[in-house]
């Protein structure tokens, strides 16, 4: 038996590429974006037994914790990451956190080799918990890029359903 195939592109057998991706803040691309964590969630296992029958262990599903999500952006003039940060944390003290804007909902775009979105997810209520504004530095390293990184808590995420299989040629 073969395997399935993309219901549009039934020439296609292979999945999508992880190098094609785009990530939307505040509906803007960054710019320079290098690498993006996995979206992981985790639900706790939790153990029950039945008085009237103690042989048995059932286990049924507890609460759900989703894993923070980093981004890796090349060191550019585009500073979504530390105005980002910036809201969470400001070094002018409390009276200058946004309570309003510090959590943002971001588009997390894979796109075919044409460039097209092929699958699109939203995360969720998502807030900047670590920054890093400088690699670290190494005269040495001359074929390094220097990057900077956000991690980023949240909520977990949604799969845009409208976004639906392009057709490729």
């Amino acid at each position: 038996m073969a395997a399935p195939t993309f219901p549009v592109n039934a020439h296609r057998h292979d999945p999508y590429r992880t190098f094609k991706f785009q990530i939307l803040i505040d509906g803007k691309p960054v710019a320079g974006l290098k690498k993006m964590g996995a979206l992981k969630r985790k639900t706790e296992a939790v153990k029950w037994r039945a008085a009237g029958d103690p042989s048995k262990e059932r286990i049924l599903p507890g609460g759900t914790s989703y894993e923070p999500v980093t981004l890796e952006q090349g060191l550019s003039h585009d500073p979504v990451f530390e105005n980002w940060a910036g809201l969470v944390n400001n070094i002018e003290g409390d009276a200058a956190m946004s309570l309003k804007n510090f959590r943002k909902d971001i588009v997390i775009n894979v796109l075919n080799l044409q460039g097209t979105v092929a699958i699109s997810y939203k995360l969720l209520r998502a807030w900047v918990s670590e920054y890093q504004a400088l690699p670290e530095m190494d005269a040495g390293a001359m074929n390094a890029v220097g990057i900077q990184t956000i991690t980023l808590q949240h909520e977990g995420w949604q799969r845009d359903a409208a976004v639906v299989e392009p057709t490729e040629t």
